[in-house]
């Protein structure tokens, strides 16, 4: 496959980037691996690494501090749209996000802005409905154990190797 065209929308606040500087790492019909630096650098978060689970409605990236260790893992319940003529994806943060710590500490964040977006009109029950089961989804992988096994498919496939 060749190398798509990758844009972030967010809803909050209202933004389309084109990640053009995102490096694809590894890609197929269910995944999408990139390497990032940050486009706007914090204090703290410097560069990452992401994977897109197209079929599940989710983002998990690992968030690294300028020194390469590990902030945290971050996961974006997403949406995305693909127009295959010009082989591009357009992800859309729903809101929700999951955070796992080194230490293994488990925070859900910004439920509050879906309330707001759909409260607002800026989002639709039609959108939350998938967003909110793939939340659910990604809740039940974490608190069962699974997790570990999308940790080190990320891990292999930013090491260089087979990500089975």
């Amino acid at each position: 496959m060749d190398k798509p065209i990758l844009y972030r929308k967010r809803i909050i606040p209202e933004e389309i980037v084109l990640l053009d500087k995102d490096e694809v790492l590894y890609l197929d019909d269910e995944h999408i691996v990139t390497r990032w630096n940050a486009i706007k650098p914090k204090k703290v978060l410097h560069h990452g690494c992401s994977c897109y689970f197209l079929k599940e409605g989710f983002k998990v990236s690992k968030f690294y501090r300028e020194d390469g260790t590990l902030m945290y893992w971050y996961c974006d319940i997403i949406d995305y749209t693909y127009d295959p003529k010009d082989n591009s994806y357009v992800f859309t943060d729903l809101l929700a996000d999951v955070l796992i710590y080194p230490d293994g500490k488990v925070e859900v964040v910004d439920v509050g802005e879906i309330a707001d977006a759909l409260t607002d009109g800026t989002l639709s029950i039609e959108k939350m409905i998938p967003a909110l089961r793939s939340l659910d989804k990604l809740l039940k992988i974490i608190y069962s154990g699974e997790f570990a096994q999308i940790q080190d498919k990320i891990n292999n496939i930013e090491e260089g190797k087979d990500p089975a």
